[in-house]
């Protein structure tokens, strides 16, 4: 007999950060498959129950009131995802014969864990009686009921999905990195499903990082949140936005297993292994950058940028400083007679260092220089002064754009990385400026610039976006009436 959950365990609608779904669910099926499963000895607590009977929700016409838009959860590790999820699909496929079910990690080593982790589920003794197979061979992992039902596992990629169709369910997790690529490739796999209730999909993912191709499972987010859908059943477990990285009283909120099934020590185990604050952000506490809002530069059209070789070309350099002068970035822009402008940032530092370190980088770069693009309301005056002194004499060749040059050099980078006529190295630290910044208004006409998530920069962005503007626009040659006295 499975026992009943302790009534101190919270509802789902106690627990859940946000919790929308759609208000044309009459009935569900969790009922019959949460029946399904407590014969096999398996019982959920009541937020699990209350995932179940939203997520399996039907309308008046017995299909699946999330079918369009899928079940959508974002959720924190050691919240107890693969055995909701994993024993939801079990007790389908056991109720539906002939289900059929996908399970996608963006990791082979997450699939690996995830199908392991499915394996012990399905060899307990009041469920193996309903098994016919667990194939372990890689490529074909999967698990096969004598009802015909099965739930195949594999690595979004190594291309697992393509080409499969007549898919009633798919579990899309880790979709923090579901590249819209991914999904193309896979909702079409579900166009021939055959379940009378229809397909489902299941988006299972902690928030992205800015490196993360998430675009995806962040528009769900805001599609929710913002009341733009009724197709679609969204739960988000998290801590407060602002919460202080090592407060325990967020456990509670973030975590609906704590303490019932995650103990503290469990917690305190994660913390120790998970020393990265943003990580820790992320991925323990559920807690979304900039409210998972579009960031300005879309991952995907970014990291297609990618080029190893600087080519040969006009140079220009654009130089950036922070709005409270506290620190400067230098970048570099080449234009070649043909193919995209390359970008690239060559320092940032903070001016506690002082400026002779740029004014000496700056007088040596000044003769085999188009242009020399300066913003940013501090420090200015004091660089363009240090130069001339150090030799640099061509005013021309230094640049001090206007607001609405400043607003023009944004909006051609953006449509410069959208079109490919731009590329970069795929540096880092620059790749997580770019994949973090969101737009901020500047001027009254439409304009904007970039804004960085609190607390962080996005000054070697700016740098950068100086100079490939420069690069596009100057008619100026390298070296043109540069003259630089010893």
């Amino acid at each position: 007999m499975v026992k009943s959950a302790r009534p101190s365990m919270p509802r789902l609608s106690e627990v859940a950060r946000h919790l929308v779904y759609p208000d044309t669910i009459e009935s569900s099926l969790f009922p019959r498959v949460q029946a399904r499963l407590a014969e096999c000895g398996v019982g959920f607590d009541p937020w699990q129950q209350g995932f179940g009977t939203v997520g399996l929700g039907l309308d008046c016409n017995g299909k699946f009131a999330s079918t369009v838009g899928g079940v959508v959860a974002s959720i924190p590790r050691q919240v107890g995802k693969t055995y909701t999820i994993g024993h939801l699909m079990v007790g389908l496929c056991l109720e539906l014969p002939g289900l059929r079910v996908i399970w996608t990690s963006h990791h082979l080593a997450t699939t690996g864990n995830t199908f392991q982790t499915m394996q012990g589920i399905a060899r307990r003794p009041k469920i193996a009686k309903h098994v016919a197979e667990i194939r372990l061979a890689n490529g074909e992992q999967r698990i096969v009921f004598k009802n015909g039902s099965v739930i195949m596992f594999g690595a979004r990629s190594h291309g697992f999905g393509l080409g499969m169709d007549a898919i009633d369910v798919v579990v899309f997790d880790e979709a923090q990195r579901l590249s819209l690529r991914s999904l193309e490739d896979m909702v079409p796999t579900t166009n021939q499903a055959r379940n009378p209730h229809g397909a489902l999909l299941f988006f299972i993912g902690t928030p992205p990082r800015p490196l993360d191709d998430g675009d995806s499972f962040a528009a769900k987010r805001r599609q929710a949140l913002a009341g733009k859908s009724n197709q679609m059943t969204y739960v988000e477990f998290s801590a407060d936005p602002d919460a202080k990285t090592d407060d325990r009283k967020q456990w509670a909120k973030m975590n609906p297993s704590f303490p019932y099934r995650t103990p503290v020590e469990s917690m305190l185990r994660m913390r120790e292994n998970m020393p990265d604050e943003d990580a820790w952000r992320r991925e323990a506490m559920g807690i979304w950058d900039s409210d998972g809002f579009a960031k300005a530069i879309p991952v995907s059209s970014w990291n297609a940028l990618v080029s190893n070789v600087m080519p040969e070309g006009r140079a220009v350099y654009g130089v950036k400083f922070t709005a409270d002068g506290s620190g400067v970035a230098l970048a570099k822009a080449v234009r070649p007679d043909i193919g995209p402008v390359f970008v690239r940032p060559l320092e940032q530092r903070n001016l506690g260092e002082g400026y002779q370190w740029l004014v000496d980088q700056l007088a040596e770069l000044a003769a085999d220089a188009a242009q020399i693009v300066v913003d940013g309301k501090s420090g200015v005056g004091y660089l363009v002064n240090a130069l001339r002194d150090t030799g640099v004499k061509n005013k021309r060749l230094i640049l001090l754009p206007t607001l609405d040059q400043v607003i023009a050099a944004h909006s051609m980078f953006e449509q410069a990385v959208l079109s490919g006529e731009l590329s970069h190295p795929g540096i880092e630290k620059f790749d997580q400026q770019v994949l973090s910044a969101t737009k901020r208004k500047i001027g009254n006409n439409g304009g904007f610039g970039w804004e960085a998530p609190e607390g962080e920069t996005v000054v070697s962005l700016d740098a950068a976006t100086l100079a490939f503007w420069g690069a596009r626009t100057t008619k100026r040659r390298p070296g043109r009436g540069v003259r630089v006295s010893a």
